[in-house]
C-alpha cells in the first residue's frame, strides 16, 4: 500500500499547485458574481448583455469544474486509502493511474498563462494577395477553423461575412466560444500561404495565395479596454448585399475608425444600426486589448488590420502541389496530411507553439 500512497501524495500537491497557478479561486468568485447578476430579473431587459454573461459563466465553469473534480477525487481517494484496506489495493492503483492520466491531460491548461488566454476569441479572416484564389483560400480557412471549433467542443458564431465577386470570401469574422479559446488559437495569428494548382484559370497553373488570420481576445465589457470617444470616427452607410428584405434600404452599416492607430472595423450584418455599432466596438476593443500585449505594437503599420497579408510574412505554408505539406515557419512543425489540417486537425500545430521555448 505504501508505494501507492506515495504516488498519490506526490500527485495531490501538484494538483493544488495547478489550481493556484490557474487562479481557480478567482474564477470561482467571478462565477458567483455573474450568477448573482443573472439571477436579477432586470438583467434580461438587455438580452444581448445577458447572453454574453451566460456565455462567459459557461466558459468559466468549463475551465474550473474539471480541476475541482480532479482535486475532489484525489482527496476522496487518500481518505479511503488511509483506512488501510489492502483488499482494495488493485482498485486503488487503477484509480490512481486514472487520476495521473487525467492530470497529465489537464496540465496543458498551465500553458495558458497569458493575460487573455482564458477569454473567448474573435477570429478575423481577410483575403490578401492572389485575387479570386486568395478569396477562395480565405473561405477554405474559414471552413478549417469552423471544423476545428466543432472537433474541440467550441461554439462558433459568424458575426460578419463578405463574399467575393466570383468565389470565396473577402473577409469573415467569427466568434469562438469555449475554454481557453483565445489561448489555443492565438498561435494562428498571422499570414497563411497556400500553393496549389489554381481552379480559377483555364491553364490550371500553380498559384500562390495569401490570407491574413487575426485572433483577438474577446473583450465584452467597455472598461476592459476603454476607448476615448474623441479617438473614434463613426461612419454610417447603406448596407450592401445580394438582395433580401431590408438590404440596401436603410443606412444600418457602421464603420468605426480608431484614429490614433488607424484600425478600421466595419459591420453590416445586423439590420439594426445600433447592433452593428456595438459589434464593431466590441471587435475594436478586442483588437486594442491584443495590441497592448504585443511587444512590437509600437508600429502604426502593425496596428492596421489586414496590412501584413503579402509576400514574405507568412507564419504557415500549405503546399498542395507538387507535393502535400503543411509547415509552420516558427516552430518548424510539419505534416504531410494537408487534407487533415484543412479538415480542422490543428491541435499538433497549436501544441507545438504552446510548448516551444520562449525567445526573448
Amino acid at each position: 500500500m505504501q508505494p501507492i500512497i506515495k504516488r498519490l501524495n506526490e500527485l495531490r500537491p501538484q494538483i493544488h499547485a495547478a489550481l493556484e497557478r490557474l487562479n481557480i479561486s478567482k474564477k470561482l468568485a467571478d462565477i458567483a458574481a455573474i450568477d448573482e447578476e443573472l439571477a436579477q430579473p432586470d438583467v434580461w431587459h438587455n438580452p444581448a448583455n445577458a447572453q454574453a454573461k451566460s456565455k462567459q459563466v459557461a466558459a468559466l465553469r468549463s475551465m474550473v469544474e474539471p480541476w475541482l473534480t480532479l482535486q475532489a477525487q484525489a482527496d476522496d481517494l487518500i481518505e479511503l486509502m488511509d483506512m488501510g484496506d489492502d483488499s482494495l489495493l488493485g482498485e486503488f492503483e487503477g484509480q490512481i493511474i486514472a487520476l495521473e492520466k487525467e492530470y497529465a491531460a489537464r496540465r496543458k491548461d498551465l500553458l495558458f498563462d497569458g493575460e487573455y488566454d482564458d477569454h473567448n476569441a474573435i477570429l478575423r479572416l481577410s483575403a490578401g494577395a492572389g485575387g479570386t484564389d486568395a478569396q477562395d483560400w480565405t473561405e477554405m480557412l474559414e471552413r478549417m477553423y469552423l471544423r476545428w471549433a466543432e472537433k474541440n467542443g467550441m461554439s462558433a458564431t459568424t458575426i460578419e461575412r463578405s463574399q467575393g465577386e466570383e468565389a470565396g470570401l473577402k473577409s469573415s469574422v467569427i466568434e469562438i466560444v469555449g475554454p481557453y479559446a483565445y489561448g489555443k488559437l492565438r498561435s494562428e495569428n498571422g499570414v497563411h500561404r497556400l500553393v496549389r494548382l489554381s481552379p480559377f484559370n483555364s491553364d490550371n497553373l500553380r498559384q500562390t495565395s495569401f490570407a491574413l488570420v487575426e485572433i483577438l481576445p474577446q473583450i465584452d465589457t467597455p472598461d476592459a479596454a476603454s476607448i476615448d470617444d474623441k479617438d473614434l470616427k463613426i461612419d454610417v452607410y447603406r448596407a450592401g448585399g445580394k438582395g433580401g428584405q431590408s438590404v440596401n434600404t436603410t443606412d444600418s452599416a457602421v464603420r468605426v475608425t480608431h484614429i490614433p492607430t488607424g484600425i478600421v472595423v466595419a459591420i453590416q450584418n445586423e439590420r439594426s444600426q445600433l447592433q452593428n455599432k456595438e459589434t464593431a466596438l466590441k471587435i475594436l476593443r478586442s483588437k486594442l486589448a491584443q495590441l497592448q500585449t504585443e511587444q512590437h505594437a509600437s508600429s502604426v503599420t502593425d496596428l492596421q488590420a489586414g496590412e501584413s497579408a503579402n509576400w514574405g510574412s507568412q507564419i504557415r505554408n500549405y503546399v498542395l502541389h507538387p507535393y502535400t505539406l503543411v509547415k509552420d515557419t516558427r516552430t518548424k512543425h510539419e505534416t504531410n496530411n494537408a487534407q487533415g489540417v484543412l479538415d480542422g486537425d490543428l491541435n499538433p500545430f497549436i501544441d507545438a507553439y504552446l510548448e516551444a521555448p520562449v525567445v526573448d
